[in-house]
């Protein structure tokens, strides 16, 4: 989801509701590590693998906007290569792979 459709259903109940709480409330979540900011798309997924030493790998349907979340770690060591040759240090890992899901592609 985006942020202004989560404050679309927060403010049914709580019309008070602006912008800025939804923001800071996604921007703490995926601090904690408990959602994850779909780069490509700017919308929002809940996190559900734990990722300490690990890459999320969000398979993302461009049909019907289902994300599955992969574990990563097997790839973490190679994206540390990558960037070592040039002396680049990473501060978080994301991989967003987009295409169609198996329900969409059948």
């Amino acid at each position: 989801m985006t942020a202004y459709q989560i404050l679309s259903r927060l403010q049914a109940d709580e019309p008070d509701i602006a912008p800025p709480t939804v923001y800071r409330t996604l921007s703490a979540l995926t601090d904690q590590g408990r959602a994850h900011r779909l780069e490509s798309i700017k919308a929002f997924v809940p996190c559900r693998c734990s990722h300490q030493d690990s890459v999320p790998v969000l398979a993302i349907c461009d049909d019907c906007g289902a994300v599955d979340e992969h574990d990563g770690s097997a790839i973490l060591p190679e994206l540390t290569n990558l960037t070592d040759r040039n002396d680049f240090r990473a501060a978080r890992h994301i991989v967003e792979i987009r295409g169609q899901c198996g329900r969409c592609a059948a």
